[in-house]
């Protein structure tokens, strides 16, 4: 199942502060790159009928149908990259807890960007 930490919960929820947007849901989504790598994306966005919904660490989550099973045992945490710089990261699952790959963030209020 999809996780997120609670420093990544906690920065998500004074995003959605910030941006008025507590009544959405934060959607995750993956997709394979040209090269066989995944991207992911994330933005607030309103569940749709055959969402997978999660409460995690106080945040509802959406996840769309087909991004599924690359988000499946994913771990989205927000992390101090460099001294000073830090970011949202996704850790496929079976991977040491590294920062694998900067979130791609999307328009607050619409996922479209990111195929959710």
């Amino acid at each position: 199942m999809f996780t997120l930490t609670g420093a990544a919960a906690q920065q998500i929820q004074q995003a959605a502060t910030a941006s008025e947007a507590q009544d959405l849901a934060l959607r995750v989504a993956a997709q394979h790159a040209a090269d066989g790598s995944i991207e992911y994306g994330m933005g607030f966005d309103e569940a749709q009928g055959d969402d997978m919904r999660l409460m995690l660490e106080g945040v509802a989550v959406v996840i769309a149908d087909p991004h599924q099973p690359l988000l499946e045992d994913t771990v989205l945490d927000f992390v101090e990259l460099e001294p000073g710089e830090f970011s949202f990261i996704f850790i496929p699952g079976g991977v040491e807890r590294s920062p694998v790959a900067k979130a791609t963030s999307c328009g607050g209020g619409s996922c479209d960007s990111c195929g959710g």
